[in-house]
């Protein structure tokens, strides 16, 4: 799964570094950025395409949205979910709209995962995986509107799809976050239908982890300090 990102970049940073798509409703996140330990339910800068900013403007564009996809139909209530298995993702009932026609770019700098030591779920290491180069990358993602039947408020939110694990994450966890190519962001944004092949582990040979301390556990912890590497053994 993947439960927690890092975003070490500032907004224009980001924004400069995925240029090819145009900003729109995001310069009020930039007093958000950087975050060190991204959680669900709060608001990130993704990029989708069907944005119109007048009548006559297509294209990539930056936008505001939550994590925790929830489609039209879903109640207050529900819980929802921040990650999607690629498998069977075009049927499934839940994602197929979102994957035929609102797939997303979540672009990050990192994310976490944690490795079950001893297989019990009770002493479990956390480990930080970025790109060896340390450039910021795209995970592929859905997104969906939902509107809130308390404020009539449209909310635009997402979730990012896994797959299994590369050689490098194997080692950790069963699953892995969908990271694009950056020749694959176009094709990802496409109206394609089911663009199915992009759907599959990074090379572990561009990427690197590192463990890092427990203190990431808590979403409430935000300081930069938490990307330092540990020793798992101390």
């Amino acid at each position: 799964m993947c439960g927690r990102v890092y975003i070490k970049s500032t907004l224009d940073a980001l924004l400069r570094e995925f240029s090819f798509a145009e900003r729109q409703a995001v310069e009020g996140m930039a007093n958000q950025l950087p975050r060190y330990n991204g959680a669900p339910s709060l608001t990130y800068p993704i990029i989708i395409t069907d944005v119109i900013r007048d009548p006559d403007v297509f294209g990539p564009t930056f936008v505001s949205a939550r994590w925790g996809l929830m489609p039209r139909w879903m109640k207050a209530t529900g819980r929802p979910p921040v990650n999607a298995r690629c498998e069977g993702i075009a049927t499934n009932g839940l994602f197929k709209h979102a994957y035929r026609s609102r797939r997303c770019l979540i672009p990050i700098d990192g994310f976490f995962e944690w490795k079950d030591i001893y297989g019990t779920g009770k002493n479990k290491q956390p480990y930080a995986i970025a790109m060896k180069s340390g450039e910021p990358f795209a995970l592929a993602g859905l997104w969906e509107t939902w509107r809130d039947p308390k404020t009539d408020e449209d909310i635009r939110t997402f979730c990012v799809i896994t797959c299994p694990p590369n050689e490098m994450m194997a080692t950790i966890h069963d699953r892995m976050p969908v990271v694009l190519h950056r020749a694959d962001y176009e094709r990802w944004l496409s109206p394609e239908p089911d663009p199915s092949e992009l759907m599959k582990p990074f090379p572990a040979e561009l990427m690197i982890m590192w463990p890092i301390d427990r203190k990431v556990g808590s979403p409430k912890y935000e300081a930069a300090d938490i990307l330092e590497q540990v020793d798992p053994e101390a």
